[in-house]
């Protein structure tokens, strides 16, 4: 079982079976999910996208300035960690959300020190506002933050359940891969996550797990260490 872990969560994710915003009983599931982890002594911290509100390269193929359609992503992510962090504590879960940008008294400004404080102390962990710079993913954002509070793992939560040899949603031929290295990644160029996010983990040796999260129960699985999702190792 690992110790303490970075989890991504996808912000479209969150959106269930809407359009759009936030759908209250995804949300309660993965707040149940979250503090079933918790409860087995997990130090937790979390990085969640905010594609259900508003993603910046979209925005910016729109006519956004891009460095405005990221912040506007940012701030985004600030939404959806909030919300997180609401729906936890109304389980009974201590949770602190940080912001990447100065937004008290929305959260704290994030720091290592700060973060690693909060995760000793039995607090899940909510880092938004990506890494506060445009032009960077929450997918970058994630590895930044898995390594900078030492995760053991990177736990990347989609609606896929591991990594295919092309989109399983699109190609219904697409090959599961059990586990793969970082280079095998980039030799096939495999959309796992971007390539800045995917050179961090592998520079800094930072194990990655693509795994269904909408599925209930799958988050203790592969905390535990279950052989599911795909394993992204070097």
């Amino acid at each position: 079982m690992y110790n303490r872990v970075l989890l991504k969560l996808s912000g479209e994710s969150l959106m269930g079976n809407r359009q759009y915003g936030i759908d209250e009983v995804r949300l309660a599931e993965y707040a149940a999910q979250i503090k079933e982890v918790a409860a087995m002594g997990v130090q937790l911290g979390i990085v969640i996208g905010g594609g259900n509100i508003f993603r910046g390269l979209s925005g910016a193929a729109k006519g956004f300035d891009r460095v405005k359609g990221d912040q506007m992503g940012m701030l985004a992510t600030v939404i959806n960690s909030i919300a997180l962090s609401s729906a936890l504590n109304a389980a009974g879960v201590k949770a602190s959300v940080l912001t990447a940008i100065r937004m008290e008294p929305v959260g704290e400004y994030y720091s290592k020190n700060r973060a690693t404080e909060l995760l000793e102390q039995g607090y899940v962990v909510i880092i938004a506002g990506g890494t506060g710079n445009p032009f960077f993913t929450t997918d970058t954002a994630s590895a930044l933050r898995g390594v900078e509070i030492e995760a053991d793992v990177f736990l990347k939560g989609t609606r896929v359940d591991g990594v295919y040899t092309a989109d399983p949603e699109k190609d219904p031929s697409a090959v599961k891969f059990d586990s793969i290295t970082f280079d095998e990644v980039y030799r096939l160029n495999l959309k796992v996550m971007d390539l800045t996010a995917t050179t961090m983990c592998r520079e800094n040796n930072l194990p990655v797990i693509v795994f269904d999260m909408d599925t209930y129960g799958n988050l203790v699985k592969v905390v535990q260490g279950s052989n599911i999702g795909t394993k992204v190792t070097v």
